[in-house]
């Protein structure tokens, strides 16, 4: 059974449920609110908190990821926590949700080929969403977001070229190639970044200094070949924004 916002098997008390979101980068604006003249829906009220409940389950998360479980809930998230497991040396899912959706201020975000992702990337992932992507997407090009589309999330595996396990191997990176709007228009990173109209050129470039301002590594078209399809969206640590 999968319900919005709710956590499986166990009970939170004094748990933070305040999200605590911010503005999206676009020159001029301020954090929490859209310039002078973006739309009325720009500066709308956050959404209530969503409340933390329990059903049945076999396994009881860590009690360390109580806080951010908690804070997901809020959000408006609709999510399962995952069960901890060993994959490989290296490779493993701890603390880890399903995401099905994010809030959006009008409607909810839906998101496609995700897999499983640390409660802690998924948090970030939900506030960018909303205040990052979805607030621009309004202001800039006259849409809410609709869905995300990504390349995945979890992954087995090391960084190409080296002996190193990649943060996918963790669950703690995401990989975001396309945003579908609300009027049917769909963003693509690779057909966009460059070859886009100056609207949507703005729009990626606005999102991606976003992304930098909520994860500890971004990566993007302009990092390497490699990631010229797609931001790479990993952890909450040393800042690196490329």
């Amino acid at each position: 059974m999968r319900a919005k916002g709710k956590i499986r098997g166990w009970t939170l008390a004094a748990a933070a449920l305040a999200l605590a979101g911010c503005g999206s980068l676009i020159p001029g604006g301020s954090s929490g609110a859209a310039p002078g003249n973006a739309s009325q829906s720009a500066r709308a009220p956050a959404r209530p908190a969503v409340p933390v409940a329990s059903a049945p389950q076999s396994y009881a998360p860590r009690a360390e990821d109580a806080s951010c479980l908690a804070d997901l809930g809020a959000s408006g998230a609709r999510f399962d926590p995952l069960p901890d497991t060993y994959a490989a040396p290296g490779c493993n899912k701890l603390g880890t949700v399903q995401l099905m959706a994010l809030a959006g201020d009008r409607a909810p975000l839906t998101l496609s080929n995700m897999g499983p992702v640390r409660c802690s990337v998924a948090k970030a992932f939900g506030d960018w969403a909303r205040f990052g992507v979805d607030r621009a997407a309004r202001q800039l090009l006259g849409s809410p977001v609709a869905k995300i589309e990504t390349m995945g999330s979890y992954a087995c595996r090391n960084v190409a070229g080296s002996e190193r396990r990649s943060a996918h191997a963790r669950a703690e990176a995401i990989d975001v190639s396309a945003f579908v709007l609300a009027d049917g228009r769909r963003i693509v990173l690779k057909r966009d970044w460059d070859g886009g109209d100056a609207a949507t050129r703005e729009f990626l470039r606005v999102v991606h200094k976003s992304a930098c301002k909520r994860f500890g590594t971004v990566l993007g078209p302009e990092y390497n070949a490699a990631h010229e399809d797609h931001f790479h969206l990993e952890g909450a640590g040393a800042k690196f924004c490329r």
